[in-house]
């Protein structure tokens, strides 16, 4: 990690955009020759992992209906503020037909319940831990004080546990003792206040090397800020809205979820093994917890909130009728909020974390036809992501505006008081692999970059494979690519960049809110657990 006035780090960087169940010998190569060599493979498709194969008969595609997660009434709504509850607990469900699947749940359901607010009306969500381990929870993409983020050593204990050890071993890091963490017993209060633009949030566990099992077993939720001002755009709204959390999966024998933890139980040694250290990929595609799903829709616009929850997997998505049509996605939002303008694509890359707010327009499509959600990423049974069931004639009074939005911030690059660069690339950690930002990997300990209350700064992101770069509290603007303009779908505020192999992306933002204790990590989780995290404290 540096600061500094001028870019000279990452010029040359890159490894593999790699279709890879040998990452590890592309791993090894870059150890060897160096990051130029392998820039000279960066031009291959982008899948960072190894895939787990289902040992269970799979059911066909469209034919399960997608379900809709449901929508958490608040416990209490006095004072201008509301209260909701959530337990984390053990449950088990029918995700294949026929298959009962044990699960770790919020509130019993995967997705957990999603949180509907109003901006700038403040909530507290209470959570209580009913699992067998220690867990963390964080609103990705909350403007939240640091007492309520998330930080990865800030544990939840369950009953019949006092200590809050931290896990030893490989991918533990070095320095695992945390002074300033804040444990608590059974339960705790997160505050939002929710003074930000209105987007699709989602909430999950964090706890330090363990947050991507934790995750793949079934800890994750939606959260979803509105205002006055997008309800009256006349956007798609009620049931032409529709979340989507994509996520993959893998079944074991037994119906179970296989993950290749080095410590199935997730208590005491993080990662995971030798196949999987680039990412855990599944062979199933799961929308709302729905093996590739159908769902019944009119010839109207519909609007898709879109969530990539997968741990490794990035989808470059396209919606096409079974005449071959592509249908336009139009996107109107991103990370963070409204686009000024709307963008149209007809493919739309997604990497983890990162969510697309979409429009979809189905009046082109015959009443019986059929409309595919495709991954162009994907191979075999995961290029199929779901579909729709154009099921009869419908009026629609909904529309796109030309202007989405005019709050979006307009910071330029003389705003800047400094400059920092970031790598973002494999090394050893503890003698054994490990992912590192600047060369160190994460130590809840260490203090690596201090900012300023309000001050902006622009950041050179670097990476060897791809990593998906997420920065807790602030949103950002992508200023330039790989030395070029941002991509189309770089639009609007982010707080999630897909940085591609080999790639440098300049990002600019505001550090603003809240002072205190703050994370910005790889959302690749297996990185993330491996030690592609780093502090960012806000003065």
């Amino acid at each position: 990690m540096r600061e500094h006035d001028e870019d000279r780090s990452g010029r040359a960087q890159g490894l593999s955009r790699r279709r890879a169940l040998s990452i590890g010998g592309a791993l090894g190569l870059v150890a060897v020759t160096g990051l130029s060599t392998a820039a000279a493979l960066a031009r291959r498709p982008s899948i960072t992992g190894a895939e787990l194969r289902s040992a269970v008969p799979l059911p066909p595609a469209f034919q399960v209906p997608l379900p809709l997660p449901a929508v958490l009434a608040p416990v209490s709504t006095s004072g201008g503020a509301d209260r909701y509850e959530i337990t984390q607990r053990e449950a088990s469900a029918e995700i294949l037909p026929g298959v009962k699947t044990p699960l770790w749940t919020y509130e019993g359901a995967f997705p957990g319940p999603t949180i509907e607010s109003r901006r700038g009306r403040p909530i507290t969500v209470t959570h209580r831990n009913e699992l067998p381990v220690p867990t963390v929870m964080h609103l990705h993409g909350g403007h939240t004080p640091a007492a309520s983020d998330g930080y990865p050593t800030d544990l939840v204990l369950p009953e019949g546990r006092h200590d809050a050890a931290m896990p030893a071993g490989h991918g533990s890091g070095h320095g695992m003792d945390d002074p300033r963490a804040v444990v608590t017993h059974l339960t705790r209060d997160h505050y939002f206040p929710l003074d930000q633009r209105p987007t699709l949030l989602w909430y999950h566990d964090h706890r330090m090397g363990f947050t991507a099992p934790a995750i793949w077993r079934g800890l994750a939720g939606l959260h979803i800020v509105r205002d006055d001002a997008e309800d009256d755009l006349g956007l798609p709204a009620g049931r032409r809205e529709l979340p989507l959390m994509i996520t993959d999966r893998a079944f074991g024998a037994d119906g179970g979820l296989a993950y290749p933890a080095l410590d199935p139980t997730l208590r005491e040694r993080p990662g995971v093994r030798e196949p999987y250290l680039a990412g855990v990929l599944g062979d199933v595609i799961l929308v709302n917890g729905a093996p590739w799903p159908v769902h019944e829709v009119d010839t109207a616009r519909h609007r898709l909130r879109v969530l990539n929850a997968s741990n490794a997997r990035h989808y470059e998505l396209e919606a096409v009728a079974d005449d071959g049509r592509r249908l336009d996605l139009v996107q109107i939002g991103a990370d963070q909020g409204l686009l000024a303008a709307p963008v149209t694509h007809r493919l739309l890359p997604i990497a983890p974390a990162e969510r697309y707010d979409v429009i979809i327009d189905f009046s082109g499509v015959p009443a019986g036809g059929r409309v595919r959600l495709l991954n162009r990423l994907g191979v075999g049974r995961t290029r199929d992501v779901m579909a729709f069931q154009v099921a009869r004639h419908a009026t629609d009074d909904s529309r796109i505006p030309r202007t989405l939005s005019d709050d979006l911030p307009a910071w330029r690059r003389s705003d800047a008081v400094r400059v920092r660069d970031f790598s973002f690339r494999t090394g050893r950690m503890d003698g054994d692999h490990g992912w590192l930002i600047g060369g160190l990997p994460f130590d809840p300990a260490r203090t690596d970059v201090t900012v300023r209350l309000g001050d902006v700064e622009v950041w050179r992101l670097v990476a060897d494979v791809h990593h998906p770069v997420h920065l807790h509290l602030v949103g950002f603007r992508m200023l330039s690519r790989g030395g070029r303009a941002p991509l189309p779908h770089d639009a609007g505020l982010k707080d999630t960049v897909s940085l591609r192999p080999g790639e440098a992306v300049e990002i600019i933002t505001r550090f603003d809110g809240y002072r205190g204790r703050y994370l910005f990590h790889c959302h690749n989780a297996e990185h993330e657990d491996m030690g592609m995290m780093a502090n960012l404290e806000i003065i």
